[in-house]
């Protein structure tokens, strides 16, 4: 029988990462959210470790541990912690429980997977989760689809790529407005497109286990729940027939992919401007009688030199990225690979800055104002999974902060911000997606 393992941390997408983690490895998983929960985890199933975030929202780690040890004595435990965070909690938490392991965030995951076989081996024969198909979640490379959603976006001119090996390139340009695609009046029935070449595969499809869920305002916490585990893999989201895929390396989204139609590459270009309608539909032509990438043919027309399709197909795959902060539900499929798609031009970019922009720019009003309650009491949280120092904070957000101690209301803070109140309600939307701030319990 398979050892069971309990995870427990606020980070919902996290815990789910992580059960995908373990569940492939063999391991059978469970997992909360809080303290509670989790001790009545703890009682009912027969856990043989605890992976216990130091910092939850109704009690510390160690007590979580301390609860769980008494009921289950010679339970594994292992405390996850961020690495800039104080050292009084995990001093009282080697104290309290000194045989318990550390691991810092963000870690490495396959580093702990090794950490939890060393602590609780899988009995000889246990099988990883097997391969399963997920037709439903596949992207179908031979189908463009138009979305009547689709809408404007700003790109701001300045992008870093990584290209042919290890060469790494921070490009600069004008800003780019991506306009809205034409609208047609209807979704037309799936248009074929030329047989893909060999290294784009027809379909993108997890290529084993895999792990589903909801997108409701969590796009951001995806996006973290792998830069803390800087694990490799692919992120699928569907809304209706559109679907896009975001890979991952090391916890950073390189690159994107999707079945929009107006996410192509050439489409791309004619909605920034930099070609004409009737030039995509020249280039288009002669791709498809030549089976090459339209990219090859902009360039051998002189449409598009060969430094600018570095910078492009970077902003291209930001676009693609960011639209997906504007999906307020639709549904997610994540897996994991040992190498992400072997694109030869990839994104170079801070999750948390991505994410603080997408929320900023694609969050429609009425959106951020269910976030951003007039009531709400914010307050820095304990454990947030990135520094202040690594953010690209605005001045007035930097002198806004310290503000939010959990004493005054949204609303009594925007009264004072001497700021469009929008734009104000965007940042706190931004600051409570990446966990900097948290609301007060009342």
């Amino acid at each position: 029988m398979a050892p069971t393992i309990l995870i427990v941390d606020d980070n919902k997408e996290l815990v789910s990462l992580l059960t995908s983690l373990f569940e492939d490895a063999g391991y059978a998983v469970v997992g909360a959210s809080a303290g509670k929960p989790a001790i009545e985890l703890g009682k009912s199933r027969p856990v043989a470790l605890a992976l216990v975030d130091l910092l939850l929202p109704d009690m510390m780690g160690f007590h979580l541990a301390e609860a769980l040890v008494a009921a289950r004595p010679g339970l594994s435990l292992v405390f996850m912690t961020g690495v800039f965070k104080g050292a009084r909690h995990s001093k009282e938490a080697l104290t309290r429980v000194p045989s318990a392991l550390f691991v810092e965030k963000p870690f490495d995951a396959k580093q702990l997977l090794e950490t939890v076989k060393g602590l609780v081996p899988l009995p000889d024969g246990a099988a990883a989760t097997a391969p399963a198909d997920n037709p439903d979640f596949e992207v179908e490379l031979e189908v463009d689809f138009e979305d009547a959603d689709q809408e404007a976006m700003e790109l701001t001119g300045r992008i870093k790529v990584t290209g042919g090996g290890d060469i790494t390139a921070e490009l600069s340009g004008a800003t780019l407005t991506a306009t809205m695609p034409p609208r047609t009046g209807s979704v037309p029935p799936p248009t074929p497109l030329p047989t893909p070449l060999p290294s784009t595969p027809a379909r993108l499809a997890p290529p084993g286990t895999f792990r589903t869920g909801q997108l409701k305002d969590n796009f951001p916490g995806l996006i973290t729940a792998f830069y803390l585990l800087r694990e490799t893999g692919e992120l699928t989201c569907r809304k209706g027939q559109v679907k896009k895929v975001v890979y991952f390396e090391a916890g950073q989204p390189v690159f994107a992919l999707s079945n929009l139609a107006a996410d192509r590459f050439g489409q791309f270009l004619v909605r920034v401007g930099k070609i004409k309608p009737e030039q995509l539909a020249d280039v288009a032509e002669v791709a498809k009688k030549t089976n090459r990438r339209t990219g090859d043919v902009l360039v051998e027309r002189g449409l598009l030199r060969e430094t600018e399709r570095l910078y492009f197909v970077g902003q291209q795959v930001k676009s693609i990225i960011y639209s997906l902060f504007a999906w307020p539900e639709g549904e997610y499929v994540l897996t994991f690979q040992e190498k992400a798609r072997a694109e030869s031009i990839k994104l170079d970019v801070f999750p948390a800055n991505f994410i603080a922009r997408g929320v900023k720019k694609l969050y429609k009003p009425e959106r951020i104002a269910r976030l951003v309650r007039p009531e709400d009491r914010l307050m820095p949280s304990q454990h947030p999974p990135y520094q202040l120092s690594e953010l690209e904070l605005e001045r007035w957000e930097a002198a806004l902060l310290p503000r939010f101690d959990g004493t005054h209301t949204n609303a009594e803070v925007l009264a004072l911000a001497q700021r469009p109140e929008h734009q104000v309600r965007a940042f706190l939307a931004a600051m409570l997606s990446l966990e900097v701030l948290v609301r007060r319990d009342v």
